[in-house]
């Protein structure tokens, strides 16, 4: 038996775990981010400073910013590895809510181990304890609840054997990943218990690739072979899969072209013929129209947001059917499609195999226009992002500025603003293993990009790592720079300054609202500041806030450059290709030069009533674009 505290046993259970997948084995916890105080600085700061070798720690500046940092590092790693993540009570504890539901919306393994009130209750109320009168139980750790795959609260050292033990099932279970959520009240972290010494022996947690059931199959076969007008969509599972290749093997053997979602962006390189690129509301030309037609939708790892399905107006044919291929059964029913419940590389190897077998192809048309649409949004692309010689620069530029500096290799991350949709329109994927594209979009957290790119630099020392942020998300979440400083993360971030929320001021010109409440401007007489009527400028003069944001990453320690034209941007991105720390280069880009909405479209639902001819206008629009949505009841 060990006598160990239970913080100490922890730290040497989580510094044992290992993850194999097709005879690859690997540690699965890299390490640990926190942020100390009295919930748990006793406790777990003591275990992690002892056993500083099997689970090295790391200082972050922000709660939520470090749950982050976990959530890019499982992505890149394709879910197979992660952080433990720290904090007090408190404020501490729920600052990392929101990095919990970031990870399990996007089905991402992070394990959180918040401090939690004192289990024997003595000294109650404690400093920062939340206390509701009705129920003695509750903490403020309970907010974790709604937002974890997984949450236990250890009150006693004998619970650690089974939170740790189920903690890992569901951190390493493809199906049920997520944020898993151990409260540990402060007390408890400190008692000492006997352990089992094999509960802190390595253990292996083998993720098997699981074949789909030969019926299913069978009939997704019989389905494929009946379609006309066939198309898969390409969702995050097929990266998270290793599944790319197979992909593509499946596309040349069936001539059956792909569009992605974002989460799946990259999926397949953007030079193949029958890569259409972006599908849904920030969809590219070549997507949508062929999603408009599909007879057969083949969905691959994907949970079908409102983007990918255009708020499900995206598939018109009247007969439209669906296979969704999946790990997760609560993805793979919907839209009463076809639950073809298996690993994605499997399936489409099987698939293949079976198709082949047959001699089954895609009808020559289908993929004759596939490929047409395909090489025209090529060149669609080509002249958005082309240099306009405007002053300041439009954002299409910075991205296909962004674009050829990634190269193959380099990772382009973003995660809210008007980017998202851009770059899922505009990016040109050329890396075949579908790693070069990281937008987070399935919560879509401001804030995310550079906590986010120190995971992914984590997981991918090899890969220049290129951030893409906008001055709203810089001004809620910079401060992780300063991590990236002391640890010697070279990130290289372009930080667009666009004077405010320029995604919600389009969203908000759209739906007759004029920019309100989106402008980093003083207030004009106590009021916020709006659009003209052309759109273009502001209504009346205003002064802009003057925040200096090259000063502002100097003074967390970065080298910054200020690009003030194209030329200059591409000049700093190859000047910093080989810099040993972060640099920040900050670009001003035209709020009003955005890029064009092609043929998606998103239910956001307009004011009924209003005085402005404005509103009154975009109703109108809004109820004629809500005839195009539908409910997908055929089954297949």
């Amino acid at each position: 038996m060990s006598r160990l505290t239970v913080a100490q046993a922890l730290v040497q259970f989580l510094g044992a775990q290992e993850v194999e997948r097709d005879g690859e084995r690997s540690q699965f916890f890299a390490g640990c981010f926190g942020i100390l105080g009295h919930g748990n600085l006793a406790g777990l700061g003591q275990a992690l400073q002892q056993y500083g070798d099997l689970l090295p720690y790391h200082v972050a500046r922000n709660e939520q910013a470090m749950v982050h940092v976990a959530a890019g590092y499982a992505r890149q790693r394709n879910r197979l590895g992660t952080f433990v993540c720290t904090s007090s009570v408190g404020p501490g504890a729920t600052n990392m809510v929101t990095g919990a539901a970031l990870a399990t919306v996007n089905r991402l393994p992070v394990l959180l181990l918040p401090g939690d009130t004192f289990a024997r209750r003595l000294p109650h109320p404690v400093l920062q304890q939340v206390e509701v009168f009705g129920d003695a139980t509750v903490s403020a750790n309970d907010c974790f609840r709604p937002v974890s795959r997984f949450f236990d609260r250890v009150q006693r050292p004998e619970q650690l054997y089974s939170a740790a033990l189920e903690a890992m099932r569901v951190l390493t279970d493809p199906a049920d990943t997520g944020a898993v959520t151990l409260a540990l009240p402060e007390d408890v972290q400190t008692e000492a218990f006997e352990f089992e010494p094999s509960f802190l022996e390595p253990r292996v947690w083998t993720i098997y690739r699981q074949p789909p059931a030969p019926d299913a199959l069978a009939r997704a076969v019989q389905l494929i072979r009946g379609a006309q007008r066939p198309l898969v969509i390409a969702g995050g599972g097929v990266i998270y899969s290793a599944a790319t290749r197979a992909l593509r093997a499946f596309v040349d053997a069936t001539g059956i072209p792909v569009a992605e979602t974002q989460a799946g962006r990259g999926a397949l390189i953007s030079e193949h013929p029958q890569s259409l690129g972006a599908v849904g509301a920030t969809g590219s030309t070549s997507g949508n129209r062929l999603a408009h037609e599909a007879d057969l939708v083949i969905g691959i790892g994907t949970r079908w947001s409102d983007f990918t399905t255009s708020s499900k107006s995206a598939f018109q044919d009247p007969g439209v059917r669906f296979i969704n291929v999946n790990v997760a059964p609560f993805d793979a029913a919907k839209h009463s499609g076809l639950p073809l419940l298996g690993d994605a590389r499997v399936v489409l190897e099987q698939l293949t195999e079976a198709l082949m077998a047959e001699g089954h192809r895609s009808p020559q048309a289908w993929s004759e226009r596939a490929a047409a649409e395909s090489a025209a949004w090529a060149d669609s692309v080509a002249a958005i992002v082309a240099p306009s010689g405007s002053a300041p620069m439009r954002q299409a530029e910075v991205i296909g500025a962004v674009n050829d500096a990634a190269g193959e290799t380099g990772v382009v991350v973003n995660a809210a603003g008007s980017m998202p949709g851009d770059l899922h329109k505009l990016w040109r994927a050329r890396d075949p293993e579908g790693k070069g594209y990281h937008v987070e979009y399935g919560y879509s957290c401001m804030g995310y990009e550079i906590p986010g790119s120190i995971g992914i630099k984590l997981a991918a020392p090899e890969r220049r790592v290129i951030t893409l942020i906008g001055d709203g998300s810089w001004l809620m979440l910079s401060s992780e720079l300063a991590t990236a400083v002391a640890e010697r993360i070279p990130l290289t971030v372009v930080l667009v300054d666009n004077q405010g929320y320029a995604s919600i001021g389009a969203l908000s010109r759209s739906v007759g609202g004029a920019g309100f409440g989106t402008h980093y401007v003083r207030p004009v007489n106590g009021r916020p500041v709006l659009d003209n009527a052309d759109g273009t400028g502001l209504a009346v003069p205003a002064e802009r806030l003057p925040v200096n944001f090259a000063a502002c990453a100097e003074g967390l320690g970065a080298r910054a450059i200020v690009a003030s034209s194209l030329d200059e941007l591409r000049a700093a991105l190859a000047d910093t290709t080989a810099a040993d720390a972060p640099v920040v280069i900050c670009v001003e880009t035209d709020r009003y030069a955005g890029v064009s909405n092609y043929e998606g479209w998103w239910d956001v639902p307009v004011a009924e009533t209003s005085e402005r001819a404005e509103v009154q206008a975009a109703r109108a629009e809004y109820v004629e674009g809500r005839e195009g949505q539908r409910l997908y009841l055929g089954g297949a």
